[in-house]
This record gives C-alpha cells, sequence and structure tokens, in this order.
C-alpha cells in the first residue's frame, strides 16, 4: 500500500510540470520585472532591481506554504472536485492575463469559480463541454464546502506571504502631487505560485482517512495530484513607510483568512455557510484594498521635501549608501559637516571630499545619528541614494 501511494503521489507531482499556470505564472513575474524596470529607468534613469527579482520571488516561498497546506490537504483528506480545479485555473490565467496582481488574491479567483460552479450545476448540465468534459458531468451539488476551506488556507498563506515577503524590495517612483510638486511614492507588485496536494475523486487508492469527522472521504476512492495556485498582492504607499503599509495589510488578510476558514469549517454540516464563507472572503479582501487605499492618500504625503534636509527615497542596492546602513524615510541633514536642504546642495557638498563621506542623517525615528565611509575609486559616484527631486516629463499625477 506504501508503495502505490509513493507511485501515485510522484505520478501527482507530474501534473504540475504540464499544467499550463506554471508556465503562466514565469511569463507574469518576468513581464513585471520588465515593466518596473522601465519605470525605473524612466523616473531615476537607473535600474534599481534586476528584472528577474520578481522570477526570484515566484517559487521559493511558495513552495514552502504549498508544503505546509499540503500537510493540511493531505492530512485532513481535503477532496476538490476537478470541475474546481479546472475552473479556478482558467480563472487565474485570465485575470494574471489582465497583470492587475491583485485580482490574483484567491479571494477572486476561487470566489469566482465557486460561483461559477453554482451557474454551471444549475444552467450547465445541457452543455457538451470540447474539454474536460466527464469532470463538468460529474457536477452532483453546487456547493462543495472543500472549495470554501480551501479559499480560507489560502488566504491565510497570502497574508503570510504578503508581511514577510511583500515588504522585500518595494520599487520607488514618482508622482506629481496635486500641488504640482514632484513627490515619492512606493509600489510592491508580486506574484508567487503555491504548488498544493490535493486529493481528487476517482483513482485506485483507498481513501487514508475515515475517522477525520470534518474531511471524511466516506470510503470513496482518490487521487493525490499537484496543482499551482497562483497569489497576487499589489500596493501603492504614498503617506508612510512601504513595510508599516504592506505589513498592515497582510496582517488584515491573515485575519480575514481565518474568518472565511472558521465559517467554511461549519459549511460542512450547512451548506449555505459555505456561500456566505465565500461571500465573506470577496468582499472582504476587496474592502481591505480599497480601505488601505483610502487611509493612504488621506495622509500627508510621506516622500516629500522636508525642511531638516533631503529625504531618501531609495538605497540602490550594493552601493557606498546600503553599505553605510542608510534607510529610505531618513533625512540628510549634513555631509562632511556641510548642511544640505536640496539634492544640488548635497551633491556639491559630496564632491568637496571625494575620498570620505560622513552624514548626519535623521532617522525615522526621528533620533539624529551619524554614519561616515571611506570611498573608493569604481564606487557609485552619487553613493547610490534616490530622492524626490529627480524630476522627469513623465511622471504621474497623484489621485
Amino acid at each position: 500500500m506504501t508503495e502505490e501511494w509513493l507511485i501515485e503521489c510522484l505520478r501527482g507531482i507530474g501534473i504540475l510540470f504540464i499544467h499550463p499556470l506554471l508556465y503562466v505564472s514565469i511569463i507574469i513575474a518576468l513581464a513585471i520585472g520588465v515593466l518596473r524596470v522601465q519605470r525605473e529607468r524612466r523616473d531615476f534613469n537607473i535600474r534599481i532591481y534586476r528584472k528577474s527579482t520578481e522570477l526570484r520571488q515566484l517559487l521559493p516561498q511558495g513552495i514552502l506554504w504549498g508544503l505546509i497546506l499540503s500537510l493540511f490537504t493531505l492530512g485532513t483528506g481535503l477532496v476538490i472536485p476537478p470541475a474546481v480545479l479546472v475552473i479556478i485555473g482558467a480563472v487565474s490565467i485570465l485575470l494574471a492575463l489582465t497583470l492587475k496582481m491583485r485580482f490574483l488574491s484567491p479571494a477572486y479567483s476561487v470566489s469566482i469559480s465557486f460561483f461559477l460552479l453554482v451557474i454551471l450545476y444549475t444552467y450547465g448540465g445541457e452543455i457538451e463541454w470540447p474539454f474536460f468534459g466527464e469532470y463538468f458531468r460529474d457536477i452532483d451539488t453546487p456547493v462543495y464546502p472543500t472549495v470554501a476551506i480551501l479559499l480560507g488556507l489560502l488566504l491565510f498563506a497570502e497574508g503570510f506571504l504578503i508581511a514577510r515577503k511583500a515588504i522585500k524590495k518595494p520599487s520607488p517612483g514618482l508622482v506629481i502631487s496635486k500641488r504640482g510638486q514632484t513627490v515619492g511614492r512606493y509600489s510592491s507588485r508580486r506574484i508567487w505560485m503555491l504548488p498544493l496536494f490535493v486529493f481528487i475523486p476517482g483513482g485506485d487508492l483507498p481513501a487514508p482517512f475515515d475517522w477525520f469527522p470534518v474531511f471524511s472521504l466516506d470510503g470513496q476512492s482518490i487521487t493525490p495530484i499537484v496543482i499551482p495556485f497562483l497569489i497576487g498582492f499589489s500596493q501603492k504607499v504614498q503617506g508612510m513607510l512601504p513595510e508599516t503599509a504592506i505589513k498592515a495589510s497582510g496582517r488584515q488578510v491573515i485575519l480575514l483568512g481565518t474568518v472565511v476558514l472558521a465559517v467554511a469549517i461549519g459549511g460542512y454540516w450547512y451548506p449555505y455557510m459555505s456561500i456566505i464563507s465565500v461571500a465573506i472572503g470577496l468582499i472582504g479582501r476587496e474592502c481591505i484594498y480599497y480601505l488601505r487605499k483610502r487611509s493612504d492618500r488621506n495622509l500627508p504625503i510621506y516622500f516629500s521635501r522636508s525642511k531638516l534636509g533631503v529625504r531618501i527615497l531609495g538605497v540602490i542596492p550594493d552601493t557606498p549608501a546600503q553599505k553605510m546602513g542608510l534607510e529610505l524615510g531618513e533625512i540628510v541633514t549634513k555631509i562632511n559637516g556641510i548642511h544640505v536642504t536640496d539634492e544640488r546642495e548635497f551633491y556639491k557638498a559630496l564632491q568637496k571630499n571625494r575620498a570620505h563621506c560622513k552624514l548626519e542623517v535623521v532617522g525615522n525615528n526621528q533620533q539624529i545619528r551619524y554614519v561616515q565611509r571611506a570611498l573608493f575609486e569604481g564606487e557609485h559616484h552619487e553613493l547610490g541614494l534616490l530622492f524626490t527631486e529627480n524630476q522627469t516629463k513623465e511622471t504621474d499625477q497623484v489621485g
């Protein structure tokens, strides 16, 4: 029996490599990187992060969370109808093609698929499907509680990915404020792929557990397969430090996933609770997006000119500025003992001593600190700092 399970699991893993979502996610991650670099070059005449940054983040954390959720789905015997997996895959591809990463949240892809399943059960009985027809003919109920439970699990994973990984390497940009001033704004666009082990009905393997009170398989035969699920995220921040805003979004999504999962488990006994849980996930995720957006816009613009000195909008990787421990949002008040109030004065003071640099900095905690470092030939001639005064002709208008 153990050998049979091992063979079927290996076959299930092979499904991942023929699933179109795997290759769509790679293409989308590369496209996001290319568009980001184009914007960075337009605003600052330099590429800040490599084009492959988003692609590098596609799988490592996705695999980790895929394993965590797989332990839950395999251990509890969570069975997902094949028709649902086909619909989720198709919906995810369509949403990915929009390049609006926030629509790749499972709150949209899984919720839309859930309600499409209800419609197909009601009105799709006479449709002749050219592909996967046998899957859709096997739909025997309009509501599958396991789909709502899957939504809660994926939302939970999304929240942790946002809070832990979306905060890394957000991309700065320049926009025009309502007062016509050039100000800074950060954006984070991410896509993760979670390879998830799930059971589908049918096959030659007997159910491993019949004792679990919620996800009982009722003695049916099953097949384990690995299905990729896409999770996307997008957020723009101009009223506070990006790390603070993005972490807050992640915590809210974790809370939403917990609520959805709790309500969805009740759907095993009361099917209408599954519908309620999916609606909570869809509406709740949309509310999180709009409330965070409105809250940020109501705040004073964080990355704008300061009376104290020049505010750091960004730090280019592997430059003297990064090695000196400078952070975005901090304000440089003096360089080599010379007080500076704008970018022009900053670089003028820097040129007076090309061998050594000492900065007086007001940190994000409002405390003054001093950083200094010897400068070497071949290093970035501007230390690797970005300021909001890098004005360009094609900046966006802040709404």
